[in-house]
């Protein structure tokens, strides 16, 4: 039995909630390495690059809070960490540099706003995913945020979910655009339909067994079902159940969901999900998703009449408190005060009226968070990097925006609409392995001295028709990258790398830009990289 294993078997994660008080006490010092682990079911994580320093994640299903929540955040940001509030490719949030002498404090803070860090970490459902836009797209087919919801209602707090053999992340989207990367998670379930002749049944295909991390990306594979609306939240909880009860334990690199998939093979996991449902289930449908890719950053129409959405994009996710506050406030004064983030790491301000959203465009903050950014900036995404992050090798937030800035210099207007993802460390957290280029963090000796560096991956894809990257250069050293990328970009075809067999991909995939009037291109001239 390895070591988490033992843990698990002596004392549930969630029963260290009663030890918080204790510690806040005693001291960082005094948390024995069990109980170290055990705060990761609360979210606090402490980092090696900051001892006695934790980092806090906060949970939001589906990416959906309000400005009122954004504002507490930003609050605890300033008041108990470093002023800094990171948004993560799972649409949830991270706070750094908490003592935990604070913790308590915090957490009285987190619930008195609706908010909480419960099970986002260790081996637990993580947090659950939509569409950012879901229920605001006019396009999607079906809205997945109340099969969110009732998923994250049963699994909080819950025992029976705190135990899995590891993490399990779970997407649900009706949208057709592919901006959730959904065959990189364990239980995805997307939008699809059965022709029934004179009319459609709309519902999700399920796909199961996506990661990325250890062993790089597996892309998750048809269950060959297809469930209702009213059927999805059943369906996803009997999964995770076979999940807990028969997953894999003994080696924790091969204990996701993934594995118990390859070892028992898709037609006996649905047989056993449907004898555990005591019915059988549809065929899976037509997948209703089209050939694009699009992160909705931008101004689009909301299918709610006179209202649209901006979508506005965060330099490779971190954002200061105070500008958290000023997003907040911008919710507030031109919307109903709701916020969504997005996997693509940005900010989506909803319900703004025809007659606000011109003079919203023109807001400074408007211009530092761009809902035009450049090709490169739009696309750029990173995870958090060694500053914070023990796991990484490299540090990768700065050097994302120090390398961007070059390539924006070099190649400017010749950029074509192109996702750049960092990932420092195999955990793949940037989501490396499914972007145009993506680029994994290491060390590699250069001249007899150890450098910082990557390796480089090209054409990783999910959606449709899922791609594996390729893995083009190693070793590459990040003073270097620059010129190397300078090289690539330029050439980068995503028409012919993404195509979609069947299926012609719009030239300018993923880059439109659209007005109040409708999803046309604004003529605006993209934003460059803040300086």
């Amino acid at each position: 039995m390895n070591k988490i294993e033992v843990i698990k078997s002596e004392r549930d994660g969630l029963t260290v909630r009663d030890m918080i008080a204790h510690y806040a006490q005693a001291g960082w010092e005094a948390i024995p390495e069990d109980d170290i682990q055990r705060l990761k079911w609360y979210g606090l994580f402490l980092r090696n690059p900051t001892p006695g320093h934790f980092m806090l994640r906060v949970r939001l299903p589906g990416g959906q809070t309000t400005s009122a929540q954004l504002e507490t955040l930003a609050d605890i940001a300033l008041q108990y960490g470093n002023g800094v509030v990171d948004v993560t490719t799972r649409q949830q949030v991270q706070l750094r540099h908490l003592t935990i002498a604070h913790v308590p404090s915090v957490f009285s803070k987190l619930e008195e706003a609706g908010l909480t860090s419960l099970q986002t970490g260790m081996d637990t459902v993580r947090n659950i995913m939509t569409c950012p836009v879901a229920g605001l797209n006019p396009n999607e087919l079906l809205d997945g945020t109340d099969i969110v919801r009732a998923i994250n209602h049963e699994v909080l707090g819950n025992p029976a979910y705190t135990n899995l053999p590891r993490k399990c992340n779970i997407a649900v989207t009706g949208c057709p655009d592919n901006c959730l990367h959904t065959e990189t998670q364990d239980i995805a379930l997307v939008p699809a339909y059965h022709d029934l002749g004179h009319d459609k049944c709309y519902g999700y295909n399920v796909l199961v067994g996506g990661k990325l991390g250890s062993g790089g990306y597996r892309i998750a594979g048809s269950l060959d079902m297809f469930v209702n609306p009213a059927e999805a939240f059943e369906v996803c909880r009997t999964l995770l159940h076979i999940y807990r009860d028969h997953g894999p334990r003994e080696n924790r690199t091969q204990a996701r969901l993934a594995f118990l998939v390859e070892a028992w093979g898709e037609a006996r996991l649905r047989h056993e999900v449907e004898r555990l449902v005591g019915r059988t289930l549809p065929t899976a449908g037509v997948d209703a998703r089209g050939a694009a890719e699009r992160d909705h950053i931008g101004i689009f129409r909301q299918k709610q009449r006179g209202m649209n959405y901006v979508g506005l994009k965060v330099l490779v996710g971190r954002v200061k408190a105070a500008d958290l506050r000023s997003i907040a406030a911008l919710a507030v004064r031109y919307g109903n005060g709701e916020v969504r983030l997005s996997p693509a790491q940005a900010f989506v301000i909803p319900h703004i009226s025809d007659r606000l959203v011109g003079e919203l465009a023109e807001e400074p903050l408007v211009k530092q968070f761009a809902y035009n950014p450049s090709a490169l900036y739009k696309g750029l995404v990173s995870c958090v990097g060694s500053d914070y992050c023990n796991l990484a090798v490299i540090e990768t937030k700065s050097r994302a925006v120090e390398t961007a800035r070059v390539l924006e210099r070099k190649l400017g207007d010749t950029l074509k609409p192109i996702t750049l993802h960092w990932s420092g460390c195999p955990a793949g957290c940037g989501n490396h392995l499914v972007a145009d280029i993506g680029l994994l963090g290491k060390k590699a000796k250069v001249g007899g001295k150890v450098v910082d560096a990557v390796d480089v991956f090209v054409g990783g894809r999910s959606g449709p028709d899922p791609k594996l990257a390729t893995k083009i250069m190693e070793d590459v050293p990040c003073d270097r990258l620059p010129a190397v990328l300078e090289m690539i970009m330029p050439y980068h075809t995503r028409e012919k790398m993404h195509r979609v067999r069947g299926k012609a991909v719009p030239k300018g995939t993923g880059a439109s830009k659209s007005t109040a009037s409708g999803n046309e291109t604004t003529g605006l001239t993209p934003q460059p990289l803040p300086a």
